[in-house]
């Protein structure tokens, strides 16, 4: 494993470079960019709350579930 930081951010020797792009945005541009940000998130929010009401509802049916999630690490 060489010391090379990756744009990945350990030293996993994935090859991958780092290109900062700096990007300048008028302040509506920015706030265009935030409510976007919001409408995306909150979306993501009712996915979450969908997999869960089903999950639930599952349970309550007395129907085991085994779940592989993946996590970051």
């Amino acid at each position: 494993m060489s010391d090379h930081a990756c744009a990945c951010g350990g030293n996993c020797s994935c090859n991958s470079e780092s290109q900062v792009t700096r990007v300048y945005l008028t302040r509506d541009e920015y706030v265009a960019r935030l409510e976007q940000y919001l409408v995306d998130l909150k979306a993501e929010i009712q996915a979450v709350e969908a997999e869960l009401l089903e999950l639930r509802q599952e349970a309550a049916q007395g129907n085991p579930a085994e779940i592989v999630a993946e996590t970051a690490g």
